[in-house]
């Protein structure tokens, strides 16, 4: 230790790693507190944070955590159990501040690890970039204050893959904190996350690697081990990779099990469980609509770059060019070549396997938070590289600076003038090309992870084709003004607050329930339901409808925004005839609703339930072309809304024009390939015209997208039915399609066994 400090008190670069690092040490918990929670938070991670803690604390008779909503008990919770038990030992309220905080202490981390990482291969300029980077990268810096499980789990990662390195430049005499680093580091991977065994994976292959490459450049002294340590000199022998083996099962067994102390599911069984959580998590079936490109996807049927895309739009531009000259620079050293292909496989394979597996992703690439870490050393190393360059070209004796940087010889000066002009100019060429990133930071915080980079045209322009503010962290603003503005009713009743992400939106008004109740709705039926205020993020909302001037409503009060473009909006309502009459629709009092509807038009000319309402009632009563004049209105604000195309549709079935109905349903299964109430339309007017070959072909889409359900079965045995064919072969014909479906969309197992369904084996 004294002869590091010797070497490096007088390098400034060693100073800006420290500076860097304390600063952030202070800063980024400070950050934190101004965020909002996540839709993960405080409906599912929090409540099956407390599961455990209480599992643990009954001795395991209380095993609520066991079977949790949405299969939770598949993930690890460490995180979540460990704040928990910081929260309930210290007795804090405003528990979500302290999760904050320790989120952003494991970011941190984080950064502190990258920054480690590029010291080893670059020395303390690539470590003190590399952090500047990661910090100034706006998606990572919001994902470290509020983001349970993408977070730890990157930093989990990295600081196993700095373990790695530190393993594989010891080794044989591997350091004991080595040996710790690593296991802690796989221990609390597998805590968050199962896929935490993908660092297995890093370390076998690594190491097959790292052995290939000594015995490729072996030069023996007789039987004996000659090294000083360095990657070019490094001579194995047959007890070397016995020794190495032995060293990396220890390490990956130990961390396994450690893993498991703070997962109850997978202590009730484990080697079973876990694996069993690792197949499950493998094949996600939860699919959900995202925005991209302009158009609502399903995130099942994403295009296979996905992905890669977003990673390209939403990172800095600095780091772009920093892994562009990662490539150009860092491979040029025959001793670096083993640690950039370190480097490389450690942030492509995991981006490569999603694109390969066509992986169910969404919100964003968050994840594949835990590959972007090492892409960030690869952009720190690659920018030293060019400095290097430089200062060779320059005439700057890297190895005297390196001698005189030890200020040993007080003869020397520490650094060259060519030297402070070259490290100052780099300093001053990163932070111009980290301009975007820094302001985005400055003027939207605490919205930072909401970033589009230079590619995507900014935030104004990814606006109405990327998803937003897709973890809700709004909805704390959005909350905290209706508190603060939100006036008295005057029957002295709770304000009823409507939202869609009411566990979130419930945590912020908890210490005001005598005035605030939240409740739930959706925004293509809020006007359906009985509110005072609603706060919605524009997730969800029909891209052509937020890129038209009709977007935010007329009744928006609040408009919480990103660059100018709102990312949430808090609409007030003075006015609940609207309300009343869907209530009286579904009584059957239509004539009370249709004037209460019209009521409500005359206040508000857009109001898109009562358009939608209204052209329903119209087709209700066979007035087709009265349903027309509103259903037209409403597809004028919103074009691609379903549910108003799918009546529209009906609406020109009742005025005889089938063609322009199927026209119409065409239009929705485009826009949303899952909505089955289009298919069924389609079913039913194929039907109706005895063209049974296009009703088929209606089914077969249906099942294409599994939604074969009791309706679809019905359906079928009614079509088949109008062609003479019994039940029992109807249901032959339905397990031969659904084979044949299954082994189209490459699923083998589940298409064996219809087929054996189909044949009676």
């Amino acid at each position: 230790m004294k002869e590091f400090w010797t070497k490096n008190k007088k390098n400034a670069w060693f100073w800006a790693f420290i500076i860097i690092a304390a600063a952030l040490l202070f800063i980024m918990p400070l950050l934190s507190l101004d965020a909002g929670n996540t839709g993960d938070e405080d409906g599912f991670q929090i409540p099956q944070g407390q599961n455990v803690v209480n599992y643990y604390k009954t001795h395991g008779e209380d095993t609520t955590c066991l079977n949790f909503k949405d299969n939770l008990q598949y993930y690890g919770s460490s995180f979540d159990v460990i704040t928990e038990y910081i929260n309930q030992t210290f007795h804090i309220k405003d528990i979500n501040i302290s999760r904050h905080i320790c989120n952003s202490l494991l970011g941190w981390l984080a950064i502190l690890m990258v920054g480690l990482i590029a010291y080893q291969f670059g020395g303390f300029r690539a470590s003190a970039i590399a952090m500047i980077l990661l910090f100034l990268s706006p998606r990572f810096l919001g994902h470290s204050f509020n983001n349970p499980k993408d977070l730890p789990f990157a930093t989990a990662v990295i600081s196993a893959i700095f373990g790695m390195v530190l393993f594989f430049k010891q080794f044989p005499k591997v350091k004991w904190y080595t040996f710790v680093i690593l296991i802690l580091s796989i221990a609390f991977s597998i805590s968050v996350r199962i896929g935490g065994l993908i660092l297995f994976g890093y370390f076998g292959l690594l190491g097959l690697i790292y052995l290939f490459f000594h015995l490729s450049n072996n030069k023996k002294k007789g039987n004996k081990l000659q090294s000083n340590g360095s990657a070019d000199t490094y001579h194995i022998t047959l007890k070397d990779f016995f020794k190495l083996l032995v060293m990396g099962l220890l390490i990956c067994i130990v961390g396994y099990f450690a893993g498991l102390l703070l997962w109850p599911f997978a202590l009730q069984a484990p080697i079973k469980n876990p694996m069993e959580a690792f197949k499950l998590m493998s094949s996600f079936d939860i699919s959900l609509r995202q925005l991209f490109e302009g158009t609502m996807q399903w995130s099942d049927r994403l295009p296979w770059y996905y992905t890669p895309k977003y990673i390209l739009i939403s990172i800095p531009i600095a780091v772009i060019i920093g892994m562009i000259l990662f490539f150009i620079f860092c491979w040029r050293k025959k001793e670096d070549r083993f640690w950039a292909f370190f480097v490389f496989f450690t942030f492509f394979f995991p981006v490569f396997w999603i694109v390969y597996t066509r992986a169910n992703v969404y919100g964003g690439w968050r994840h594949a938070m835990f590959a972007y870490p090492p892409m960030v050393v690869a952009a720190g190393w690659g920018f030293d590289g060019l400095v290097r360059w430089v200062e060779s070209k320059l005439g700057i004796n890297n190895e005297k600076l390196k001698m005189d940087n030890d200020c040993s010889r007080e003869a020397r000066p520490c650094v060259s003038t060519k030297g402070v002009i070259v490290n100052v100019a780099s300093v001053v060429i990163l932070l111009a090309l980290l301009i975007g990133p820094i302001r985005h930071i400055v003027a939207n915080h605490p919205y930072e992870y909401v970033y589009f980079n230079e590619l995507a045209g900014g935030a104004k322009k990814a606006f109405g084709n990327y998803e937003m503010d897709y973890y809700y962290h709004s909805t704390r603003e959005a909350s905290e003004w209706i508190i603060a503005n939100a006036e008295p009713k005057p029957d002295g009743s709770k304000i009823r607050v409507g939202t869609w992400h009411t566990a979130s939106v419930s945590y912020f008004f908890r210490n005001d329930t005598a005035r605030f109740q939240p409740t739930f709705i959706r925004w293509y039926e809020k006007e359906n339901s009985d509110w005072d205020y609603a706060i919605f993020t524009v997730t969800g909302i029909n891209p052509e409808y937020l890129r038209s001037p009709k977007f935010p409503p007329k009744n928006t009060v609040k408009t919480i925004e990103v660059d100018g473009k709102p990312i949430c909006i808090v609409l007030k309502r003075d006015d609940k005839s609207d309300c009343q009459a869907f209530k009286y629709k579904n009584e059957g009092r239509l004539d009370s609703a249709f004037i209460l509807y019209h009521q409500a038009l005359q206040k508000d000319p857009e109001n898109l339930g009562a358009l939608l309402n209204l052209g329903e009632l119209y087709v209700r009563t066979n007035r087709p072309d009265s349903a027309l004049l509103f259903l037209n209105r409403y597809t004028a604000i919103d074009p691609m809304a379903e549910v108003a195309n799918y009546m529209t549709a009906y609406a020109y079935i009742y005025k005889g024009d089938n063609d322009k109905a199927l026209d119409i349903v065409r239009k929705i299964q485009k826009h949303n390939i899952k909505y089955t109430g289009a298919y069924y339309l389609a079913i039913q007017i194929y039907m109706q015209k005895h063209d049974f070959v296009a009703a088929n072909k209606e089914f077969m889409k249906l099942i294409d997208i599994d939604r074969v359900d009791d309706q679809f079965v019905q359906v079928w045995l009614q079509f088949n039915q109008m062609q003479n064919i019994d039940a029992q072969h109807a249901y032959i014909k339905l397990y031969k399609a659904m084979a044949k479906s299954f082994e189209k969309r490459g699923k083998k197992k589940e298409a064996e066994q219809y087929r054996k369904l189909a044949t009676g084996r």
